[in-house]
C-alpha cells in the first residue's frame, strides 16, 4: 500500500535535508520526522503510527526534541523541515516515554503476547513502576468469539486508533469506530451492532495493524504459510490461478481482463467454467460467513464473453528444433502441449480415441460440459502449431525416440475402471461406468433399459446414474456403502441428480450378483459406519446379518479408476498400477521420459491434470534447454483498489443460485443443464468477495531493533 497517503508520497520529487542524532537525513519534501527518521534507519518508538493510515500521533511514544521547537512534538505528525535538528533519544524522552508507557500499561491484563509490536516497543523502551504495589485495572471487558474470522479482546486495546483509521479513512467503510466517552471509550459498532450488521466487510485490516493483540486471528497465522491461509482459494487451486485479481475485475466489469489473467495459467476457461471440480469454492473464506463466492461460474461467465483479444497478446518463441511427443490428449497433455509450444518447441500428440480431449471428451457427459465448447478451445492449441494424431494409440516409447523426437510426455490418464470383488460381476448385464460413459459419449448403443442400480458415490457415479436416465432407464438406484455427508461427489451433482429423479440407498454394499429370470439380482449387507479411516471418513462396517436382495435389469460400477500403461512403456509402476515420477518435475526413470495426471496420480479432476502439464511443460522445456519459464502475464500488474466503501448488506449477501433448466426438460436429452450467470448476477457474485488479498498489500509497522544500542 506504499504511496497510497500523501503522508507517504511526499512534495514531488523535491528533496529537503535535516540532521536527526547527528546524522545527515535527506527525505522528500511533505515527509515526517518521523518517516525520515525511519528511512535513515533510526529508530523512534511509535505504537499509534502506521505508514498505510494518516498519523494522529495518539500514543505520543514517538516524542523528539526539536531545535527551536517548544516542548516535544510528536514525530509522526511533525513535517520534516529543511535544515532541522532533532535529537530522538535523550534522557528527558527516554524518562517521558516510560511515563508514556507505564500508562498504556496499566489498564493491560497481564504481559503482552512476544510477537506482538506493543511487547516489542515496552521491552525497548524498557518499563518502570511509577507506584510500587500498583496492579494493571483492565475493564474486565469479555472477549468476543462470535466473529468467523478473528477475536476481539478490548481489554487489551490501548486505543492506538489504528483499527478504526484503515475502517474509516483507508477502506472507507466505517463500520468501526470510537464509542463512549472519557475513560469508557472503546472501540466498537454503532449501537453495539453486531459487526455482520454495521458495514464490515470482513477484510481484516483491522486485525493486520493492530498492535496490542486486542485483535487476533481465530486461525494461527505464521510464515511460510501465512499468504496461503489468507488465500485459500489461490492455494487450493492445483493450476495457481490469480482467483482474488479476475474476480475483482468482473467486479468492475473488465471481463476481458478477468478472462486474460486466467488465460495466464490454463489454457481451457471454458472447459473449467463448466466443469472444475471448484476446490477453490469450498475453501473460500466468504464460506464462513454465509456461503463461498461463485468462483467456476464467474470463470465460465467471463470465458463465455471472450472476444479472442489475448490472441494478439501470444507470443510463439523462434523454433528450438527440437521435437516433443505428447502421449495423450487430455487435459495434461493438451495443456504440456500448449506451453511447448509456445515456447518454440514442436509438439504432437498422439490420441488414441477418435476425437481429442481425454475424459473431458469421452467421460463427462455433454450435459456438463457441451462438445463444442472443448473443441472450441482444442482448436486454439492447434491453431498455434500443435498437431494431434487421432485413432494412434501409443505401446512403445522407444518407437517415439526412434521417429526424432527429444522428449516423451506420458499422459495417458486413468480409463479402466475398477472391479467391485463381489461374487458374480463378470454377467454381461454389469458395465463398467467409464465404459458406459464412453460409448454413450460416442453414440455407441448401450441397451440400457428397465432398473438400473449404480454402484459408487463420486462424481463418476453421479454422470453415471444422470446418463442413463437420458438413455432409456426406467428408474435408477445409487447403492453407496457410506452416507450422504461421506459421498465425494460434489453435493450440487448429488442435489441434481435427486431433482432428475435418481434414488438413494445409503449404507448398503453389494456382495454377491446372481442372475433370477430375466433379472438380476444383487445380494447387499447393511453397514454402519466406524471410526475415521486414512482419509478422514468414518469407515462402512457390515451388519451381521443383515444382508437383502435388490432386484434390477442392469448394474453399472462406479467404484474408481486406474491407469493403463503398455508394458511396451518400460516405465515402473506402484501398485496401483500408477506410473511411477517425481511429483515436482514429472521425470521418470527413464531419461527424456516425463508423466503426469491421473497415469501419475490416479482419478483426479480437470484443475489437477492441468497442472500436471504445466509442471512438464517447465521441465521439459528445461531439459531441451530453455528456461523452464511458462508464465506469461496477458496484461500488466494493477495495483487494486484500496477502497471497499460502505454497503449495509454486503455480509446477507447470499450466493445466488445458478439458472438451470427444469428436471423434467432434461430426461430426454443432453442440453446443457446448467445455464450461465447474467451480467448483473455475475457482478454481484464478484462483489461478494472478501477481498483477502489486501490484507497481504499492508505495509509491515516499524519494529523496535532486536537491540536497543
Amino acid at each position: 500500500m506504499q504511496g497510497l497517503h500523501k503522508y507517504l508520497s511526499g512534495d514531488g520529487d523535491k528533496m529537503i535535508e535535516l540532521r536527526i542524532d547527528d546524522t545527515k537525513v535527506e527525505v522528500k519534501a511533505g515527509a515526517t520526522v518521523l518517516e525520515a527518521a525511519l528511512q535513515a534507519g533510526v529508530y523512534i518508538p511509535n505504537l499509534c503510527y502506521h505508514p498505510d493510515i494518516p498519523p494522529i500521533g495518539s500514543c505520543r511514544l514517538c516524542i523528539v526534541e526539536i531545535d527551536g521547537v517548544r516542548g516535544v512534538p510528536t514525530s509522526c505528525t511533525t513535517p520534516a523541515k529543511e535544515g532541522m535538528v532533532v535529537r530522538t533519544d535523550t534522557p528527558k524522552l527516554q524518562n517521558l516515554r516510560k511515563d508514556i508507557l507505564w500508562l498504556i500499561l496499566s489498564a493491560y491484563p497481564g504481559d503482552p503476547e512476544k510477537a506482538s509490536q506493543l511487547r516489542k516497543v515496552a521491552d525497548w523502551i524498557g518499563r518502570k513502576d511509577l507506584l510500587p504495589g500498583s496492579v494493571p485495572k483492565p475493564a474486565n471487558i469479555l472477549p468476543a468469539f462470535d466473529d468467523p474470522f478473528f477475536v476481539r479482546d478490548l481489554d487489551k486495546c490501548i486505543l492506538c486508533g489504528r483499527c478504526v483509521r484503515m475502517c474509516q479513512d483507508v477502506r472507507k467503510t466505517g463500520a468501526i469506530g470510537l464509542v463512549n466517552r472519557g475513560i469508557k471509550t472503546v472501540v466498537g459498532t454503532g449501537g453495539n451492532a453486531p459487526l455482520k450488521d454495521s458495514g464490515c466487510k470482513f477484510c481484516l485490516a483491522c486485525v493486520e495493524v493492530c498492535p496490542s493483540g486486542a485483535l487476533y486471528d481465530k486461525e494461527k497465522l505464521e510464515e511460510p504459510e501465512r499468504a496461503k491461509k489468507l488465500l485459500p482459494c489461490v492455494n487450493t487451486c492445483p493450476a495457481g490461478i490469480d482467483i482474488p485479481r479476475y474476480v475483482r475485475l468482473i467486479a468492475a466489469g473488465k471481463y476481458q481482463d478477468a478472462l486474460e489473467v486466467i488465460r495466464e495459467k490454463v489454457p481451457f476457461p471454458l472447459t473449467l467454467g463448466y466443469a472444475c471440480n471448484h476446490a477453490c469454492e469450498e475453501a473460500c473464506r466468504r464460506g464462513s460467513l454465509n456461503s463461498p463466492i461463485s468462483i467456476r461460474a464467474l470463470k465460465r461467465f467471463v470465458a463465455e464473453r471472450d472476444s479472442g483479444r489475448w490472441r494478439s497478446k501470444l507470443v510463439i518463441e523462434p523454433s528450438t528444433g527440437k521435437q516433443v511427443a505428447v502421449v495423450g490428449a487430455g487435459p495434461g497433455g493438451l495443456t504440456a502441449a500448449w506451453y511447448l509450444r509456445q515456447a518454440g518447441h514442436a509438439v504432437t500428440v498422439f490420441e488414441a480415441l477418435s476425437e481429442p480431449g481425454g475424459m473431458m471428451r469421452s467421460v463427462i457427459p455433454a450435459y456438463r460440459l457441451p462438445r463444442k465448447v472443448l473443441a472450441g478451445e482444442i482448436s486454439e492449441i492447434t491453431a498455434i502449431g500443435v498437431k494431434i494424431v487421432t485413432n494412434s494409440e501409443v505401446k512403445s516409447i522407444d518407437v517415439l525416440f526412434e521417429q526424432g523426437f527429444d522428449a516423451v510426455f506420458v499422459a495417458v490418464g486413468a480409463p479402466s475402471g475398477m472391479k467391485m470383488g463381489a461374487e458374480g460381476e463378470n454377467d454381461p448385464r454389469i458395465m463398467d461406468g467409464i465404459c458406459f460413459l464412453r460409448a454413450v459419449s460416442f453414440g455407441k448403443k448401450t441397451d440400457i433399459a428397465g432398473e438400473v442400480l449404480v454402484v459408487g458415490g463420486g462424481n463418476v457415479a453421479m454422470d453415471v446414474a444422470r446418463t442413463a436416465l437420458r438413455v432409456g432407464s426406467k428408474k435408477v438406484t445409487v447403492l453407496y456403502r457410506r452416507t450422504r455427508e461421506e459421498m465425494p461427489a460434489l453435493p450440487e451433482e448429488v442435489e441434481e441428480a435427486v431433482k432428475e429423479g435418481v434414488k438413494f440407498r445409503f449404507l448398503t454394499a453389494p456382495e454377491k450378483i446372481s442372475s433370477s429370470g430375466k433379472k438380476l439380482g444383487v445380494e447387499c449387507i447393511l453397514m454402519k459406519l466406524g471410526e475415521p479411516d486414512a482419509g478422514g471418513r468414518r469407515r462402512p462396517v457390515p451388519i451381521e446379518g443383515s444382508n437383502i436382495v435388490i432386484k434390477a435389469d442392469r448394474i453399472i460400477t462406479a467404484i474408481g479408476q486406474r491407469p493403463a500403461v503398455p508394458d511396451g512403456f518400460a516405465l515402473p509402476l506402484d501398485k496401483k498400477c500408477c506410473i511411477q515420477a517425481d511429483p515436482e518435475t514429472m521425470a521418470c526413470s527413464r531419461k527424456g521420459v516425463f508423466a503426469g495426471g491421473d497415469a501419475v496420480s490416479g482419478p483426479a479432476s480437470i484443475i489437477e491434470a492441468v497442472q500436471a502439464g504445466r509442471k512438464a511443460a517447465v521441465s521439459i522445456d528445461k531439459y531441451l534447454g530453455g528456461s523452464g519459464v511458462i508464465d506469461r502475464p496477458v496484461i500488466p500488474a494493477e495495483e487494486p483498489p484500496f477502497c471497499l466503501g460502505r454497503d449495509e448488506s454486503f455480509c446477507s449477501c447470499e450466493r445466488a443460485g445458478l439458472p438451470s433448466i427444469s428436471a423434467a426438460k432434461r430426461r430426454s436429452n443432453f442440453d446443457l443443464a446448467e445455464l450461465s450467470l447474467k451480467e448483473k448476477d455475475a457482478i454481484d457474485a464478484a462483489k461478494r468477495c472478501l477481498r483477502c488479498e489486501l490484507r497481504l498489500k499492508i505495509s509491515k509497522a516499524p519494529m523496535p531493533p532486536d537491540k536497543k544500542e
